[in-house]
């Protein structure tokens, strides 16, 4: 497995009590396999991404990203396993205005320290793979949101992460372009081996996804996706 939650609760401070977010949820997300996580809003998905993404630790339970456990890990270490093994799509795409689109994959590289110049062939063959080599040189200005989404994936793929984490992708999207969006990630979870995991409100999207994960006042009911 390259992302496994194992019996993970998350509390939040409510008052003189405390609020569940996740009730000791378990989730496995194999190498090559995309699972979506589904739920009303104030469900826990966005809690369950942000343990995931190691940006919040849980109150108990075991998170493990491509086979390393990361109870115990001290800020320095987190952020080298989100940087070298996590790639995060957030709901916003969020790029850099005055950068072109082979330009924001690039900077990727220069974060993790890499030479810029040499990235920027693997830049251009993500941007490529999701089928934006024509737009390589133009801003966000210039890209359609659905555009600039797939170049918010293509970034988030720069440093080849075993776990792709995925919000809410298709929010600002009508359906036709939503849907290409969700397959385009179904397809490069397969090609790349990475394990995925998508949240979505929109449940029409739902048959690219190996499995589906329901999320409900924090508990998780996970279910094979029908074929």
């Amino acid at each position: 497995m390259s992302l496994v939650l194992d019996d993970v609760t998350l509390t939040y401070p409510d008052g003189e009590s405390r609020l569940t977010a996740l009730d000791r949820v378990s989730l496995e997300v194999p190498a090559g396999s995309l699972a979506a996580v589904v739920g009303p809003s104030g469900s826990g998905k966005s809690s369950l991404l942000a343990v995931a993404a190691t940006l919040i630790t849980p109150d108990s339970g075991r998170v493990v990203v491509d086979g390393a456990d990361t109870a115990g890990l001290g800020r320095a270490a987190l952020s080298a396993l989100r940087r070298d093994r996590i790639g995060i799509v957030f709901q916003q795409p969020n790029l850099p205005a005055s950068l072109t689109a082979v330009e924001q994959l690039q900077l990727m590289a220069h974060l993790a320290g890499r030479p810029v110049r040499a990235a920027r062939a693997r830049a251009l063959e993500l941007l490529d793979a999701v089928g934006l080599s024509a737009q390589a040189g133009r801003r966000p200005g210039r890209l359609s949101g659905g555009q600039r989404q797939r170049v918010a994936i293509a970034r988030a793929l720069m440093n080849d992460p075993r776990v792709l984490l995925v919000d809410e992708p298709t929010s600002a999207l009508d359906h036709e372009r939503g849907a290409a969006v969700v397959d385009l990630l179904a397809g490069l979870t397969r090609e790349r081996g990475t394990a995925t995991v998508l949240v979505t409100h929109d449940r029409t999207h739902l048959a690219a996804a190996d499995r589906i994960a329901e999320v409900r006042d924090g508990r998780l009911r996970v279910e094979e996706a029908a074929r």
